[in-house]
């Protein structure tokens, strides 16, 4: 089995809560990868998991760093986090650009995972950037150089509209999201599901490696419970991380 390095899905909340005349605030730290972590564990492969706010401190500053990873899957967290440790933004010191030693790494082999949210892909007011990072390059999909959010509260069910082996076997239809980030597939990628009519699940090639975007989420809010409870939930993500690693 592959041994995959996954990065983001945390995040913290600091809230007001007005009462009247008065107010106070609460703070609390969230993991939402659980569902998507515990399908791949429960598949055989190995995981580590660096959360949003440990980027800095966790992730290899070389490209060899990243050879024990078949593949990286980086999910709801934007560039700035991979390109501005606190020594560089704060006190003037260069360091590397992490997001060009991911790309390297899939150049040479590995396999790479973008999953979508509010801070993948362009993200949120484009705060997450990563169109205008290296490893935009290596992406199967080109990243919009603006907010680039598809909000589905309806509900729409993705839709299976290609033969792969990543998605043989599956129903023709999935569980309904809520959202997706919206991106155009390179020419030399395949699409191989969409939702609202964008591309969902697109793979490719960059380098010796292989590449795929999942532009919607793993955890809420754009993937609501059905579609974490859903049978073909891990068989999916196993079936993905396995063709990424090769």
């Amino acid at each position: 089995m592959s041994h995959v390095l996954v990065i983001g899905e945390s995040w913290f909340v600091h809230s007001i809560h007005q009462k009247g005349f008065d107010t106070f605030t609460t703070s609390e730290y969230e993991e939402g990868g659980g569902a998507f972590l515990g399908a791949l564990r429960e598949r055989g492969h190995e995981v580590t998991y660096v959360p949003s706010h440990t980027i800095h401190e966790r992730l290899p500053v070389t490209v060899e760093g990243y050879a024990p990873y078949d593949v990286v899957v980086i999910s709801d967290v934007g560039a700035n986090s991979f390109q501005l440790p606190p020594q560089t933004f704060s006190a003037s010191v260069p360091s590397p650009d992490k997001s060009e030693l991911v790309r390297a790494h899939v150049e040479r082999g590995a396999g790479l995972l973008m999953v979508g949210g509010y801070m993948t892909f362009s993200g949120i007011d484009a705060k997450a950037r990563w169109g205008r990072s290296p490893l935009g390059e290596a992406l199967p999909v080109s990243v919009l150089d603006r907010d680039d959010r598809v909000e589905l509260p309806y509900g729409a069910q993705p839709r299976v509209i290609a033969e792969h082996e990543v998605v043989a076997g599956l129903p023709p239809t999935w569980p309904a999201l809520l959202g997706l980030n919206e991106v155009v597939a390179k020419d030399d990628a395949q699409v191989l599901a969409t939702c609202a009519e964008h591309p969902l699940l697109v793979v490719g090639g960059y380098g010796a490696g292989r590449t795929g975007a999942f532009t919607s989420d793993i955890a809420p809010h754009w993937a609501p419970p059905e579609f974490l409870d859903w049978d073909g939930y891990a068989e999916l993500w196993d079936r993905t991380i396995t063709w990424l690693a090769g």
